[in-house]
Formats: C-alpha cells, structure tokens, sequence
C-alpha cells in the first residue's frame, strides 16, 4: 500500500501514536519510514515528552536539538521493537514552521502517506491559530493520516 512514509514527531502520545500506526502500514510493505523532529519552543511548560523529559520554554536552540534527537532515537528503538529494520528507518531534525518543514520532507522523500498526531505538545496554541496536522491535511501532495 505504501512504500514510504514520513511520521512527524512531538514526542506527545498522538504522535507516539502515530508511529505505532506508520510500523504497522510500512511493515505489509517492507517500505521507507522517515521520523522527522521540529524543535520548537513551547507556549506553555510541556508534559513529559515521550519519557524524555519536559522542555522548558526558556531552553535554547542547542538544547532543543538535544532533547530532539533523543526523542529520535527513542523512536527509531520503538520502531525497531515493532519489527522495522534499522535500515527501512531515515531520521530528521530540521528548524523551522512544523507545516512548512513536514510539507518540505514529504516531497524531499517523495513519501506516499505523511501518518501524524492530530494533536500535539503545542496543542494550546493550535486552538487559536489551527492545528498543524489540519493545515498539512489540506496543503499536502500525499495522503495524510492523523491518528487520535
């Protein structure tokens, strides 16, 4: 069904999520999976992010990164656990508008499908301006599948 797919990560549960459902439709295929991570700072304090930890507001760009690429390799461990091959998984950490930086992967990968949470960490300020997932689902060239 597809043969690559791109997962954008928060570490919130939806996205957790997400990934869990991107193992699941990538595994029938033997395809591609790219876990991309956008550090950006929160609006409020965070929950914990994918057992990581919390990220303060005040952290700056280097440690975001850090806290990014862990969270990265938490999931590339967590799709391993769930039978990918080290070599079907791609990571990517890039700066930037989340919707701009997940539209530029998924044609930089020519993905099939973009799986993502319907809901993340930055989940406050999506009430007010839309959340990243909707307007991804409307601008994207592949399918989008948002997972509750």
């Amino acid at each position: 069904m597809f043969q690559s797919i791109l997962v954008p990560l928060d570490g919130s549960e939806h996205s957790q999520m997400a990934l869990h459902v991107a193992c699941k439709l990538i595994s029938q295929t033997g395809g591609q999976i790219t876990l991309l991570h956008v550090p950006e700072p929160l609006e409020h304090e965070p929950m914990m992010v994918w057992g990581i930890g919390a990220v303060p507001m005040g952290t700056n760009q280097e440690e975001r990164e850090k806290v990014g690429q862990a969270l990265l390799d938490k999931a590339v461990e967590d799709a391993k656990s769930q039978g990918l091959d080290q070599n079907a998984i791609t990571t990517k950490l890039v700066h930037g508008a989340p919707q701009q930086k997940i539209l530029a992967a998924a044609k930089e990968y020519h993905v099939d499908a973009i799986v993502m949470g319907s809901r993340g960490l930055s989940d406050l300020k999506g009430l007010v301006v839309g959340s990243i997932a909707h307007r991804v689902s409307h601008a994207a060239d592949c399918r989008v599948i948002t997972v509750h």
